[in-house]
Formats: C-alpha cells, structure tokens, sequence
C-alpha cells in the first residue's frame, strides 16, 4: 500500500489549468492507471475533519465513525507515550508568531521546519520549565510534538495551525471547557520560548525562530481492533510522521525506521522502497506512507509539490513495481489520502483518486493515467474509505 500523502488538488493557472498530479512525470503511476483499476474513494466521512488521522484510518480499514477519538492519542501512540482514561492528548506544534501593534499573527506553523534536535531542545526545555503532575511534554520529530493533560477536559474546540497562517491568532485560540488554562500554558511558553538562546540564534541565522506552543488535536485513547485480529494479516508501516506509526501501533503493525526519512521533499524514498520490499519477506502486507507533497502543500510551493510527486512515483512505486514480482502473486494499492490544494494550503474532504494493480495487466483502459479527472472518468467510486481496503485483500 503506497501512500503519497496530500497528492490530490485542483486545477491550477500556472499549469496551463492541470493538477500537479497532470502535470507531474509519473509514468509508474499512469501505467498501472491504464492497466489496473482506477476510481476514486471518499476517505473523509461527512461532518469529520478533512485529516491524514481520518484519512489514513479509513485507508488502513477503520471506519473513522466508530473509533476516531482525535489526532492527538494517534501521535502519542507513535512517539511511545501511554494515555490514561482521564487524561486528554494535545498534538503541540512549535511555531513562529508575528506580533503587529496589538494584534498577533501566525507566521509560520513550523518554526520554520526547525530540525528534530532543535524541536527537542525546546521541548525538554518545556518539560523542566513547565513540566508537572498536570501537563507533560514530549519530544516527537521537527515542529511535530506532543502535550499530555492530566485529568484534562476534550471538551475543548482548538483550530489546526497550518489553516491560519497569516490570520490573527485571538479568533482561533482554544475554546469552550477550561480553555483559559490551556491558553495560560501557552502564554507561558511564549515567555519561556522568546528567552531560550536557540530564538535569537536561529533570529541570526535568518530562520524563524520558535516564539510559541501550539496545542490542537485533543482526543482520548481509541478502542481499535488490530488488523491481525479482525484479518489475519501480519502487517509493517513505514512513515516519518508519528500520527502515522500511531496508527500504525493500534492496527498492530510493525514499525520500520528508515534513516534519511524526514516528511519533507527531502526524504530517503528510495530507502522506504527497500526497506517495505525486505518486509514483505516476513510480512503479509507494508504500508508505505510518503509526507512530501502534503507539506509542499501547506507552504504553497508548487516547485517542491511536483518534486515530491515526481520523486514518489521514481523512488517509492517504480523501485516496488521493480522488486514486488519475485513474490509471485501480489496486489499493490497506490492512493493519496486526501486532497491538499496549494490554493487553500489546507485539506479538503474531496474524493481522491486510488489504483488497485495486480500486475496481470487485467484490463487496459485509455485514461490518461493517475490523476483526478482520469479517476472520475472510470466510473468506479467507493463511498466509504474504511472499504476500500477489501478490494486489496479480498480481490473483488
């Protein structure tokens, strides 16, 4: 199962009114589009948010209705962190404000993709400043961290940081059940975060420094049956992104740490190419989960998402396509997860388009090949994601 996270998007001006998925060179893609099967799926259920958490769930089975609980508990999952009961998981992004006259603006929702040993410099900072029985700070990777609430409420309404870059923070702060004390926290950590020596050396460095928490993703632990359980399949998953191995976790998969992965254009694809064909040797099934062109699209620079795409069809499926067929019988899903317009910065809850290939050449069709507008002229439409995985393990 490969995965090019936030792939899909709309048409655009500067791409004489193609997608990047059009527009990009992936010619592995387009010839299992012509010679499998090419449709589109609904990974986001009406009235959920439009999520790599919900998307990602539907993809692997779980229908998000009756076990998504929030982002939050995923990624704690992933980063090894256990979550009682009562307590109330926070996804915490270290981010860069932009203070005008009394007004105060998100500038940037990733610090500017700060590196891992920097996003966990500030984050033990954190834990020894503010650290107690109450709130709790954990080290993930990059601006990617994590804020446990002991005895917290999810009572709670945040907003995504990555949706109001540019907007003024005051119509976004967390709302509803005991918000102050969120906020409190998060004042706090702008005073402690403004004097630790790394703001004014990465200030120096002509690089946004961290000026603020951002805490958003409540949830509690979910119940999820693992995939052996409800299958009877022995599966891996392989991602730089925590929410994803946390998924992974509760599906009952194994975890595979590829060095040079890093969520960003920059990724070692060839590397998780190698690393999902070595598992497949003692796995029933791999997932393989590719970061790049999502974050292209939150920054809005097209360059980089058509890099990522281009670089995920070379890398990522050509290397499988290469070494899958030693296996014999084999079936390859290739799929984003949700929509990612460069427009918009954000995700959409749209269909998006998927290939189901066997490699039997079972049909040839005249598609253009993987892409939006080709997807939607098959025909084939699945309503519910969390099915989609049945037409990959049960061959219908």
């Amino acid at each position: 199962m490969l995965l090019g996270d936030g792939m899909s998007d709309e048409r655009i001006p500067e791409l004489a009114g193609r997608t990047p998925l059009q527009a990009a060179k992936t010619p592995h893609m387009d010839m299992m589009a012509r010679h499998g099967k090419l449709g589109l799926v609904k990974t986001i259920p009406d009235g959920f948010p439009p999520g790599s958490d919900v998307a990602n769930l539907s993809i692997l089975g779980y229908d998000p209705r009756t076990c998504y609980t929030g982002r939050a508990p995923l990624e704690a999952a992933g980063i090894g962190v256990e979550i009682g009961p009562n307590d109330v998981a926070f996804r915490l992004n270290l981010i860069t404000l932009r203070v005008a006259g009394e007004e105060i603006f998100m500038e940037d929702y990733s610090a500017g993709h700060i590196s891992d040993t920097e996003g966990r410099e500030l984050l033990e900072f954190l834990q020894k400043e503010l650290g107690n029985d109450e709130f709790q700070f954990y080290a993930g990777l990059g601006y990617r961290h994590l804020m446990i609430w002991r005895g917290g409420t999810d009572r709670i309404t945040t907003s995504q940081p990555q949706d109001i870059v540019g907007k003024n923070i005051a119509d976004y702060l967390p709302r509803g059940e005991r918000a102050l004390r969120l906020i409190s926290i998060m004042n706090a950590s702008r005073t402690l975060l403004t004097q630790h020596p790394q703001y004014n050396r990465r200030l120096a460095e002509h690089k946004h420094p961290v000026s603020s928490i951002w805490p958003w993703g409540e949830g509690r632990p979910p119940r999820i049956v693992t995939l052996r359980e409800r299958e009877g399949l022995k599966g891996a998953v392989i991602s730089a992104v925590n929410l994803v191995r946390g998924i992974g976790v509760y599906a009952g998969l194994d975890i595979i740490r590829v060095p040079g992965a890093t969520g960003y254009v920059d990724t070692n694809y060839q590397g998780k190419a190698e690393a999902a064909l070595k598992a497949l040797e003692t796995h029933d099934f791999v997932y393989v989960h590719v970061e790049a062109p999502d974050e292209a699209s939150h920054a809005g620079n097209l360059t980089d998402k058509l890099r990522a795409i281009e670089l995920f069809d070379s890398f990522v499926v050509g290397r499988v396509l290469g070494g899958i067929r030693k296996f014999g019988e084999f079936r390859i899903l290739c799929t984003t997860d949700h929509s990612t317009p460069l427009r918009l910065r954000t995700h959409t809850p749209d269909p998006v388009p998927f290939i189901l290939y066997s490699g039997e050449h079972e049909c040839k069709s005249n598609v253009a090949g993987y892409d939006e507008d080709s997807a939607k002229s098959t025909g084939l439409f699945v309503p519910e994601g969390h099915r989609l995985i049945g037409m990959v393990i049960r061959r219908h």
